[in-house]
């Protein structure tokens, strides 16, 4: 079965803080808004400058998000996404950047920016996709329901009886891969599903996966986008709907 290798958060840190080569991998950094402005003066503040290009995509927000997303980042590449649904603003983004590198993170404050730096790190330490994981050593979060803990892990574990693999958080969107694999990757769905089938048809490719350590703070302003149980059902549909797919002898080595 496919293994996933964890990277400590001190090896990312340490090894890569003081590289005065970081900026020789041009690393784009995409970011999907759906009425985020009062978040987005907590997060496009913490983008590390070592960063090639910063891609906010919109969807459509009625709040200001893009007027406030330009008076804080004027050198942010802004794309308009009238089509609905997180995965829909991704692959938007993705089709925009020119990085070697794609780290995706969420706009709502609940990621923080300068982890972006351990995505590399594993990614120059030999990575093809990475995932960030709440539940290893050095990661946490302050932000998950009873019923959303439960309902990630259930979903890991499905993904690991019928994939192999061992995935530590699957329904977590704080990843980064290099821009290459897209076409392995090949993302086609709309909405938050997205994370799950980019993490899947990684695991499927047998692209070499490494997982790092990451915090999930609270959401400080507004309302999450995500509906628990609706997007859970679009996630196992996706789940298992990959799994008849490939069949059984792609996935199991």
């Amino acid at each position: 079965m496919y293994s996933i290798m964890e990277v400590p958060a001190y090896g990312a840190r340490g090894g890569l803080r003081n590289n005065a080569g970081l900026k020789s991998v041009r690393t784009s950094i995409i970011i999907p808004t759906l009425n985020e402005a009062g978040n987005l003066p907590l997060v496009l503040p913490r983008v590390p400058d070592w960063v090639h290009e910063l891609i906010i995509v919109d969807g459509c927000s009625t709040d200001g998000t893009v007027e406030v997303a330009r008076q804080l980042r004027p050198d942010a590449r802004i794309v308009l996404e009238r089509r609905r649904g997180k995965g829909a603003a991704l692959r938007a983004g993705f089709g925009a950047a020119t990085g070697d590198v794609i780290v995706m993170l969420d706009a709502d404050g609940s990621m923080d920016p300068q982890e972006a730096i351990l995505y590399l790190g594993a990614l120059l330490a030999g990575a093809d996709f990475v995932k960030g994981s709440r539940f290893v050593q050095g990661g946490g979060t302050d932000d998950m329901s009873p019923i959303r803990m439960t309902g990630n892990w259930l979903l890991t574990q499905a993904v690991r009886l019928l994939y192999g693999g061992s995935f530590s958080d699957l329904c977590y969107g704080y990843m980064g891969f290099w821009r290459r694999h897209l076409s392995v990757l090949n993302p086609d769905s709309d909405g938050f599903e997205i994370e799950t089938l980019l993490s899947v048809r990684a695991l499927c490719s047998g692209l070499r996966i490494f997982e790092v350590p990451s915090f999930e703070a609270s959401r400080v302003h507004g309302v999450s986008n995500l509906r628990t149980l609706p997007d859970g059902w679009r996630v196992l549909k996706t789940i298992l709907r990959e799994r008849v797919t490939v069949g059984l002898g792609s996935v199991v080595r």
